[in-house]
């Protein structure tokens, strides 16, 4: 069974890929506008720069998330995760399309291929780690409650031996 600190591990290293895949498709998405634009085509995509700017917002949250681990911030990653995984699966649409029509950047468009469907794996991942450390602090939180509600009644017990002692 994974331990707390391995969820949290998994998701720090899977929010720095998030990150490294961001700026690798938006650095890679504006090389590959500004060579159609250079090569005066009127067929240039914006789509990688959108989903690496998803996949680098699922990375930030994604760390927010590993050092806050409160209930909001597991919402939040969860939603950027969704939002990088459509973002990815609309650019490997937008590609695929481009790849029929142009055939100059072929290396670029399976690049932004390659990229995409990391991401949309990774975000995947994320997702399915998010559920289980949102599990695992649900457990710790039901545990803590469960003690306390104990120790108060052990108190109220002791008390309660207390005062008939003192009778």
């Amino acid at each position: 069974m994974c331990t707390k600190r391995s969820l949290v591990g998994s998701l720090l290293v899977l929010s720095v890929f998030h990150m490294g895949l961001g700026v690798s498709c938006v650095s890679l998405g504006v090389i590959g506008v500004t060579q159609t634009l250079w090569q005066q085509k009127s067929q240039h995509s914006f789509s990688p720069i959108w989903s690496g700017a998803c996949f680098l917002v699922c990375g930030l949250s994604g760390i927010l998330c590993a050092k806050k681990r409160t209930g909001l911030t597991m919402i939040l990653f969860s939603a950027c995760c969704i939002c990088g995984l459509i973002g990815g699966i609309l650019n490997v649409q937008f590609v695929r399309a481009m790849m029929k029509r142009a055939s100059s950047l072929h290396s670029f468009h399976l690049a932004f291929l390659c990229l995409d469907s990391l991401g949309i794996l990774g975000c995947t991942l994320s997702t399915w780690l998010t559920c289980r450390l949102a599990s695992s602090e649900q457990k710790r939180l039901f545990l803590e409650r469960d003690l306390s509600l104990h120790h108060s009644v052990e108190m109220g017990e002791k008390v309660k031996a207390v005062c008939v002692a003192s009778l």
